[in-house]
């Protein structure tokens, strides 16, 4: 391997992560063999070590996501999502504007604890099935699914990826996420679903007639195998209490979650012939994203290889430079600056970088509990900032994509005139919460 000085280890790492982001937003190669074969290269050049790179692998983020992608490809088979979307549109006995503001709530809920593909892949059809059965325009009803998702899913640890990097790296648990984020999530939601109202409510009519036809709808019948549907409601809410207790019980998030896998695999196979439980087991695992998990894999290397090489402390400080070291301004420039960022390329990468980042500066800034809020604030404009634009998260292009193809296409400008707003509606709660919650005794 090339021996090279520290100022080209420096500089060639710089140059892997900048040809990561090129590739990621052209969309001209696949994301996992972006970051795979950028990680082998900067091993092969001798910018991190073979030991070192396995070391960067974050294994705990990378179990918590085949795990929780496992349970919720085996529970999202009994029809559990539907059936709650299509009772949730009854409850309000079919009113179009009750609607909207449930399919926002169930959206949300779902992706505080599914990622937030699959809580729109279940949700968006369910809400087209509804809009055309009361003859409504299903814009509205498509849009505050991808806000939902994206807000929803940034009030817990394994609602958005993001969280996911952040409490692996911080041994953060389920509860802290829960108690840090969730109010202001909750806050965020009444103000979307307030501004939705205020402009969609007056344009939003059905007839009695279509109203019936919403009502006739069963919602058992979207339920597929009851048994199937009790065993995955048991498993789900074991996961979620180990997650709960895991600080207590000496358990990592990822070992738990595979332990989860590993029980509703055995359950959902229990009665088959040894033929049929493989088949079962093998098109389950054919339905987890192995490509997530090789993109996390390179990542996790190429920002291990940034870190060897001293850029990530160089940026800590001439950040804290730039902040005078104050905590306050750290949090909102975080806020901002990872808003802003994650609405126009994929977040992932950047809140990779930037944990290791924000880990160089932890000593100046007076240590982790200090650092506390600016770990918030990246969380939540990371999250947040998927909905700046349609490319922001990958919720948004998917529903953009069933939409074009129910012939209801969602541009890229005409989804703006609604995102840019949303976004900063959400990011100035997220900065007054932060502000209230975090550094309204200092001012006194």
């Amino acid at each position: 391997m090339t021996n090279l000085t520290p100022y080209s280890n420096q500089t060639i790492a710089l140059i892997a992560m900048g040809i990561c982001y090129l590739l990621l937003f052209t969309e001209k190669l696949n994301r996992a063999v972006i970051t795979i074969m950028l990680a082998t290269g900067l091993t092969i050049l001798g910018v991190i070590n073979q030991t070192q790179a396995i070391s960067a692998i974050d294994f705990n983020t990378l179990s918590l996501l085949a795990g929780m992608m496992i349970i919720v490809n085996v529970a999202e088979r009994s029809g559990m999502f539907q059936y709650v979307a299509i009772w949730g549109a009854k409850r309000v006995k079919a009113n179009p504007v009750g609607i909207m503001i449930m399919l926002g709530i169930v959206t949300a809920f779902f992706s505080a604890f599914l990622d937030n593909v699959t809580t729109v892949l279940l949700i968006v059809p369910v809400s087209l099935q509804i809009t055309q059965k009361l003859e409504v325009n299903p814009y509205p009803y498509l849009l505050i699914n991808i806000f939902a998702s994206n807000i929803g899913g940034t009030a817990t640890l394994i609602g958005d990826p993001p969280n996911i990097l952040i409490g692996s790296a911080l041994n953060l648990g389920f509860t802290d996420f829960l108690q840090h984020l969730a109010p202001v999530v909750i806050l965020i939601m009444v103000g979307l679903i307030s501004l939705f109202c205020y402009f969609w409510a007056p344009t939003m009519r059905a007839s009695a007639e279509n109203k019936s036809l919403v009502m006739s709808i069963n919602e058992k019948d979207a339920i597929t195998d009851f048994k199937l549907l009790k065993l995955s409601l048991i498993v789900l809410c074991g996961v979620i209490g180990g997650f709960i207790a895991a600080e207590h019980i000496g358990l990592e998030n990822g070992f738990i979650a595979l332990l989860g896998a590993a029980v509703i695999l055995l359950l959902y196979t229990l009665h088959e012939t040894h033929r049929a439980a493989d088949e079962k087991v093998e098109d389950i695992l054919n339905h987890v994203d192995w490509t997530t998990i090789f993109f996390f894999t390179g990542l996790f290397v190429i920002v291990g290889a940034l870190e060897r090489s001293g850029f990530l402390q160089t940026v800590g400080e001439y950040f804290i430079h730039l902040t005078a070291g104050s905590i306050e301004k750290s949090v909102f420039m975080i806020l901002g600056i990872s808003a802003l960022f994650s609405a126009m390329v994929d977040n992932i990468p950047f809140v990779a970088t930037m944990i290791q980042t924000l880990k160089a500066m932890e000593e100046s800034l007076g240590g982790r509990e200090a650092m506390m809020p600016v770990w918030w604030a990246l969380s939540l404009g990371a999250c947040l900032g998927g909905n700046g634009t349609l490319i922001g998260a990958s919720a948004n292009v998917i529903v953009a994509g069933i939409a074009a193809r129910e012939g209801r296409a969602i541009s890229f400008l005409r989804f703006l005139i609604w995102s840019i707003p949303v976004m900063i509606m959400s990011i100035l709660i997220a900065a007054l919460y932060l502000y209230l919650f975090y550094f309204i005794d200092i001012n006194k």
